[in-house]
């Protein structure tokens, strides 16, 4: 029923986008159209990435369906980048770790708790990505940010890119690794046994083409969702850094919202981890990276240099996470705890 409910609004939505967008519709009415339309492609998208990753197993799977869920934000991303609204590229980027580890993560182990009392996944997965998220989020976003207070411009933006360059090389490095040196070393019996039973709702192909022909769509929607921010925050009130933390970040992710929460009903917690914590680190790794390099031929350049709130917000979130994940097992109250963490941290950057 929601599949379907899904398409029927992508053929309104995006019809309506460029109509609306031609006709010069009021702006708020055009931020809803552009919000639903693109939760309604995401959803499309993790219909699609949910296919390929029973075709193609867990861990690509989850690769996937994270590669894919960002991209709708890699692309409102860049059009806000070209737009000079770095403070809400940023923000996005910070909304997406937090909401991917805390929303993402609390709400499947919450759905799936609620269904089954004990939930595991690969312990030692969950161990590999805690060391990685402790670098990629703690190390390599608060060293920039100590260090850029004795910088100049030029500097920090120096520092940012070299952090950049690092954090790309250990993110491709740790795919290497996963899906190349040492996969299958730490698969359980339990998992794939889960994973044979599932069979793909779409075949490899169709699913490609979806997800082609959705990826464009977004984009259009995209650009165009970036030009009413303005005008939404001074009709809400809304500061640039609460657009970018909770609303960017939620649209944006809607993707991975929706396959992990379904995957983790399904009692397949181990890919809705691997797309939340996968996601976080995509994001951390490898999204903010090409944005700070990409800004070296904007007119706007994009230093890796965040706020406390932000920094201070993405570290708990980490830290709560690897306390929570790394026994390899979860329940609802776990859920509801990230929930709770998420829900504190949206108040708090709605009243900045």
């Amino acid at each position: 029923m929601a599949h379907r409910l899904f398409f029927i609004i992508s053929f309104i939505g995006v019809p309506l986008s460029v109509l609306g967008s031609i006709m010069h519709w009021n702006e708020i009415i055009l931020f809803v159209i552009y919000c639903v339309t693109i939760v309604a492609l995401a959803g499309i998208m993790g219909r699609a990435t949910e296919s390929l990753a029973i075709v193609a197993g867990p861990r690509i799977g989850g690769l996937l369906n994270a590669t894919f869920g960002n991209a709708v934000e890699l692309i409102i991303a860049i059009f806000a980048l070209r737009e000079g609204l770095v403070e809400v590229v940023l923000a996005s980027l910070t909304g997406s770790v937090i909401g991917n580890l805390l929303l993402v993560g609390g709400l499947s182990f919450f759905v799936g708790g609620l269904k089954y009392k004990r939930q595991s996944f690969n312990v030692y997965d969950a161990r590999h990505n805690s060391g990685l998220l402790i670098f990629a989020v703690v190390l390599a976003f608060v060293i920039p940010a100590i260090f850029a207070d004795r910088m100049n411009n030029a500097d920090t933006m120096t520092l940012s890119v070299g952090v950049s360059i690092i954090l790309m090389v250990l993110y491709l490095a740790a795919l290497y690794f996963k899906l190349v040196t040492h996969r299958g070393v730490y698969v359980t019996k339990g998992q794939e046994e889960i994973e044979e039973h599932e069979t793909a709702e779409w075949g490899k192909w169709k699913a490609i083409f979806i997800l082609a022909i959705a990826t464009v769509a977004v984009g259009y929607v995209s650009e165009n969702l970036v030009h009413t921010f303005s005008t939404v925050g001074e009709k809400f009130g809304w500061t640039e850094l609460f657009i970018g933390i909770i609303v960017v970040a939620i649209v944006g992710n809607a993707a991975e919202h929706a396959s992990a929460i379904v995957m983790a009903y399904k009692n397949r917690v181990g890919v809705a981890v691997e797309i939340a914590v996968g996601s976080s680190l995509q994001i951390a790794m490898f999204v903010a990276p090409v944005l700070v390099i990409l800004s070296l031929f904007m007119d706007h350049r994009m230093p890796l240099i965040f706020s406390i709130p932000e920094l201070v917000s993405m570290v708990t979130s980490v830290f709560l996470t690897i306390a929570i994940m790394n026994d390899g097992d979860t329940n609802w109250f776990e859920g509801l705890t990230l929930l709770g963490a998420y829900v504190i941290m949206g108040i708090g950057f709605y009243l900045l």
